[in-house]
């Protein structure tokens, strides 16, 4: 199992990489909550399909502003078809997409407009929170999770997590403005990152404001962590609880790299995604 743990890790940002090659992928990724162009969703309930949101909202306005909730849906099916095809380089691709759409619906900031301060003159506090805290303070947090958890409506799932993560927005940037306002002095310093040096906030106000989210970085964290083990769990079950020892102990896949036909169809399917 090392060789996969190692390949997952290695490979949890594959889908971002896509975002710059890939039509419609920047929008499986977010869904901004709050746009006043998604009040269409308001009258279809708590989970809405993607088929009636479709007819609600036109697919245009789904695909402008985010299909996160339902892109984790689709990225589960493919996990169970691959658990269920027992084929180990589709389930590590799939498992490895899944895990990233799952993270991403456990950023606040992935389920707002306002998803990088731009709207707000807070410009810089995505990464602010999504990377320089994790890498001052990960280390520290407590990332030991429950016993996963089987998933009976992993739609219901979805956007209960986005939900929970859109709750974090206001109190996050409100803390980021109001520490702004009150420091005392530079909070900002130059370091270099993969040979480009470039501003950061100081340590000292890291620090600070690291307090004031009181462990909301580190929750968010843990949860996901969860999310992703119970989504493999629940594929992994939905599958038939196929024997993974007789799978994963294959040779080490080989990952071709996309020919013109296969990267069609690709397209083809993020033009027309399955309808959960």
């Amino acid at each position: 199992m090392m060789r996969e743990v190692e390949w997952l890790s290695a490979h949890a940002t594959d889908a971002d990489k896509r975002k710059h090659t890939v039509e419609r992928e920047a929008p499986r990724h977010y869904l901004d909550r709050d746009a006043p162009a998604l009040t269409c969703l308001d009258t279809l309930g708590y989970a809405p399909w993607y088929s009636r949101a479709e007819c609600a909202c036109t697919e245009d306005t789904l695909w402008e502003y985010g299909v996160l909730p339902w892109q984790i849906q689709w990225s589960q099916e493919k996990l169970v078809e691959a658990f269920d095809a027992k084929d180990r380089e589709a389930i590590l691709r799939a498992a490895a997409d899944l895990g990233h759409y799952v993270a991403d619906a456990h950023v606040p900031l992935h389920t707002t407009l306002n998803y990088n301060g731009q709207l707000t003159g807070q410009e810089g506090v995505h990464s602010l929170w999504e990377t320089r805290l994790p890498e001052l303070y990960g280390g520290g947090y407590d990332l030991v999770v429950e016993e996963v958890n089987y998933i009976s409506s992993v739609g219901d799932w979805a956007w209960g997590v986005i939900g929970e993560s859109h709750g974090h927005v206001g109190p996050l940037l409100h803390a980021e403005m109001e520490l702004s306002k009150s420091w005392d002095g530079d909070d900002r310093v130059r370091e270099e990152r993969g040979g480009i040096m470039s501003l950061q906030r100081s340590e000292p106000w890291c620090a600070a404001y690291e307090h004031a989210l009181e462990g909301m970085v580190e929750e968010r964290w843990r949860m996901a962590i969860q999310g992703v083990s119970s989504l493999w769990y629940t594929a992994w079950v939905d599958a038939g609880e196929p024997n993974l020892g007789r799978v994963l102990g294959a040779s080490e896949p080989r990952f071709r790299p996309f020919r013109r036909s296969c990267r069609k169809t690709l397209q083809d399917s993020i033009a027309h995604p399955p309808v959960p």
